[in-house]
């Protein structure tokens, strides 16, 4: 098995048990340990510490694998990694001196609304700093290819600090003061272990050898930096603005229906962490039929893979919200049922563009990204104000729907026109068809003889095997037939001869 073939797939299975484990944490221990507000509190913080985060990274962890493969000597490389380091203190410093001077003109306009927030803001620029240095380190990782640790630690050990932190908070070890003083400390042994495996990876000499090509360095992470911003506002800014413009609850409601919803992107950010320095070094050798194959099988893949993890979803969602209600015993949460259905369609459409962020972050066309990320992020700021603020928590959802669809096709339209490609085939046609049936005849049918457990999985087990035997046939992924073939064969050899 190749090294991407073995990485993506421990990387997948990680980010699966993540999601596993997230769903314990979002979908039963937050609402059973935590009051609503208290959840809303945690949730908010933390979508408040993402929106910093690209702010002090400053892009440098994209700077690093878009540049790395072009170095062209151990001078050049060692620069780059030393830049990666230090150009992100000299944005810390003067941040952190800012926030510390201003702390309380902060905390005061970030809990007008909530009052309870006051004395948690700290935890905002504390847990920004431990994952922007963790990405860059974790980047040094993925240019030597060597993303599953890496990936452990990104995906799955905050849902383990999480879990174990709530277990701690029921039985008393902790109160809810040490169980977010806690969350903090777990980030920052997160980032010393990174740090450790990263120095241990590459042989790291000390050197200053900065010549004119830092300048693109600088210019890069400058673009990068921006639309990263832009773009984690995107991610974040629902859950902080319904904080500000509903009641803290509310956060908690939509947290849960949107992680729901994000189940869908797990292939997505499993394909992530080894696609991008393979689309970065055919960037960098000119390759452009190996970029279009990078595209488009990644497109395929993951909207068939993405597409039978929506309909499981989404003709299943009042069974999945019955369960999460019934075992905690407290009502509320399905008032997002529309949220999981908004954002699973801006999910899968994301899915369908394959790498297209990817090949144009790595392209001599990334300053587009800038583009896109500001105008939607603003877009998706005046959205949200009307809708929010007009239809509560779900508008915050369709805000999300119209902007991702809107600018997923802007993209596709760049790079169609500048690079001469693009994501879709008469494949993708059928797929979309194939998944809107399902969905339309599956989300009518109930089990109402059955509990609500024997019908989820009942339901599910028709839909994957109804699903997958259709695609199959229509052979409309050869690399997803070829893994279903392999698999054939390792578990009955003479009928994997026969396929």
């Amino acid at each position: 098995m190749g090294i991407i073939a073995k990485q993506s797939i421990y990387n997948t299975l990680s980010i699966l048990f993540a999601f596993f484990l997230g769903g314990i944490n979002t979908l039963f221990l937050y609402p059973s340990f935590l009051s609503q507000t208290l959840y809303g509190l945690v949730a908010a913080l933390l979508a408040f510490s993402n929106i910093l985060q690209p702010i002090l990274s400053f892009g440098v962890h994209h700077t690093l694998i878009k540049f790395y493969s072009s170095c062209k000597n151990n001078n050049e490389k060692n620069s780059l990694l030393i830049f990666s380091i230090f150009l992100p203190i000299l944005i810390i410093i003067p941040v952190s001196i800012i926030f510390i001077i201003n702390y309380e003109s902060i905390s005061n306009f970030l809990s007008s609304e909530n009052p309870l927030m006051y004395d948690y803001v700290f935890i905002i620029l504390l847990v920004s700093i431990a994952t922007s240095y963790f990405e860059i380190f974790y980047s040094w990782l993925k240019i030597n290819k060597k993303t599953i640790v890496g990936n452990f630690l990104k995906e799955v050990y905050p849902r383990v600090l999480i879990f174990l932190l709530l277990i701690s908070l029921f039985f008393d070890i902790l109160n809810f003061k040490n169980f977010v003083l806690s969350i903090i400390i777990g980030y920052y042994f997160r980032l010393i272990i990174i740090i450790i495996l990263a120095l241990k990876e590459y042989n790291y000499k000390s050197s200053f050898y900065f010549k004119d090509f830092s300048k693109e360095w600088i210019k890069y992470s400058s673009f990068i930096f921006l639309s990263a911003f832009a773009a984690s506002i995107i991610i974040d800014i629902d859950k902080s603005m319904i904080s500000n413009l509903l009641a803290l609850e509310n956060v908690a409601y939509y947290a849960v229906g949107v992680f729901i919803a994000a189940i869908i992107d797990t292939p997505s950010r499993a394909m992530f962490q080894i696609v991008n320095p393979l689309v970065s070094e055919a960037i960098s050798n000119n390759d452009n039929n190996r970029l279009e194959e990078l595209l488009k099988k990644s497109s395929i893949s993951l909207f068939m893979i993405s597409g039978l993890i929506f309909l499981l979803i989404n003709t299943n969602i009042e069974n999945i919200y019955a369960i999460v209600e019934s075992i905690n015993k407290i009502e509320g949460y399905s008032i997002a049922i529309p949220v999981v259905l908004i954002i699973s369609i801006s999910k899968l459409f994301t899915a369908t563009i394959g790498c297209v962020n990817n090949i144009i972050s790595n392209s001599k066309f990334y300053e587009y990204i800038l583009f896109f990320s500001i105008f939607s992020a603003l877009s998706l700021f005046i959205l949200n104000i009307y809708f929010i603020k007009n239809i509560g928590l779900i508008g915050a959802a369709y805000s999300t729907l119209i902007i991702i669809v809107v600018f997923n096709m802007l993209k596709i339209f760049l790079v169609i026109v500048k690079m001469k490609i693009q994501p879709y085939s008469i494949n993708s046609i059928k797929l979309f068809f194939i998944i809107l049936i399902i969905y339309l005849i599956f989300s009518n049918i109930e089990f109402e003889f059955l509990s609500v457990i024997s019908s989820l999985i009942i339901k599910s087990s028709i839909i994957s095997i109804f699903y997958i035997s259709i695609c199959y046939y229509l052979n409309l992924s050869k690399e997803i037939n070829s893994s279903i073939n392999s698999f054939i064969k390792k578990i009955r050899p003479d009928k994997g001869n026969q396929t």
